[in-house]
């Protein structure tokens, strides 16, 4: 039996290393930004990134820790690998990011939470609302807006200009089961497939951005004002956040994750809150309520506050011995309308 050839060697590989960093502020979701230090180019946001240096850093989260430290002056706490983007393609712009032109970029992204937002002591760092970058995957006050108006009618367009009616139907297919159309319900978990789709169709800005900069034709479809479809950011890193937010979403029901992000003590109305901006609709409050009790993942304090504006609420804590019995179960989450129906 002959040998198995050898695998070919790859030259001008560099691996990057990126950071979703997450907290809910209030009814806020965030994630943690830096301005992109690109030379001759608007700065638009980043997520936190920097390149491997095997001769310097031991482990990948070492590098991705070393690197967060480094631009935004966070200490990370729990942390998780995400996903390794790798596909050919993704490097233009990113290549410069790593330093080197004309290198293959592979990015391991890193998913982090944390209660609350940390002070950050750089101008070049912010908290941003992950939904300015995704208004449409809001749904706490009803279909977004700019999904009926703007987002709807291009994807229709881009279904319609297949070449062939099988490609035509399978456009629409898509659009059905990635958006909750044509009777399949909206699943929240599915934040990357609505990105990737939208960029296929060339509705957002980082589609024409990156196919100009690799000089291939404009993509096929019609795109809105620049804006109008949430904010760009550099490379591939909103494909990468839309990763990180349908990672998350998904791991609540099945991981008690959510705790994480919850300080020493809070209400059942705070958790409830905090789990909504997450995954962008309503619950039931009695549901919500009742499930998280039975739970096992929560405990009263004997303490209340007032702070919530009405009468005084009870504070509860994380459980931690039902937390650790129950790590491989999350919470119900019961809605108080689906999105879509």
């Amino acid at each position: 039996m002959e040998n198995a050839p050898s695998p070919p060697l790859i030259s001008n590989v560099a691996i990057a290393l990126n950071a979703v960093i997450a907290v809910v502020d209030g009814d806020h979701p965030e994630v943690l930004c830096v301005r992109a230090p690109l030379e001759g180019e608007k700065r638009d946001l980043a997520l936190p990134y920097g390149p491997f240096d095997p001769e310097r850093h031991r482990t990948f989260e070492i590098g991705m820790r070393e690197w967060v430290e480094r631009q935004t002056q966070v200490t990370l706490g729990y942390v998780e690998q995400l996903y390794t983007f790798g596909d050919k393609g993704r490097e233009a712009p990113a290549a410069a990011l790593a330093g080197g032109k004309g290198e293959r970029v592979v990015s391991v992204g890193y998913l982090a939470l944390a209660p609350s937002p940390a002070e950050l002591l750089t101008a070049d760092a912010l908290w941003a609302d992950w939904y300015s970058y995704f208004p449409w995957e809001d749904w706490r006050g009803g279909e977004p807006p700019i999904l009926r108006d703007r987002i709807m009618p291009a994807l229709d367009i881009w279904a319609r200009r297949g070449k062939t009616a099988d490609v035509r139907e399978a456009r629409k297919m898509r659009v059905n089961l990635s958006f909750g159309c044509g009777g399949f319900g909206w699943e929240e978990e599915r934040t990357l497939d609505r990105y990737e789709l939208m960029y296929e169709a060339g509705i957002v800005i980082e589609a024409w951005r990156d196919r100009e900069t690799a000089g291939l034709e404009p993509p096929q479809g019609d795109i809105p004002g620049k804006g109008d479809v949430g904010v760009p950011m550099i490379s591939d890193h909103r494909r990468i956040l839309a990763t990180a937010i349908g990672r998350l979403r998904g791991k609540l029901k099945y991981r008690p994750v959510i705790f994480e992000m919850m300080g020493t003590s809070f209400t059942l109305l705070q958790l409830q809150r905090t789990v909504e901006a997450i995954v962008g609709f309503e619950f039931h409050k009695q549901n919500f309520r009742r499930s998280v009790e039975k739970s096992g993942f929560v405990e009263p304090t004997g303490e209340s506050t007032g702070e919530t504006g009405g009468r005084p609420a009870a504070l509860f804590r994380v459980d931690r011995a039902g937390l650790k019995d129950r790590a491989a179960a999350g919470l119900a989450i019961p809605r108080l309308r689906r999105p879509g129906d």
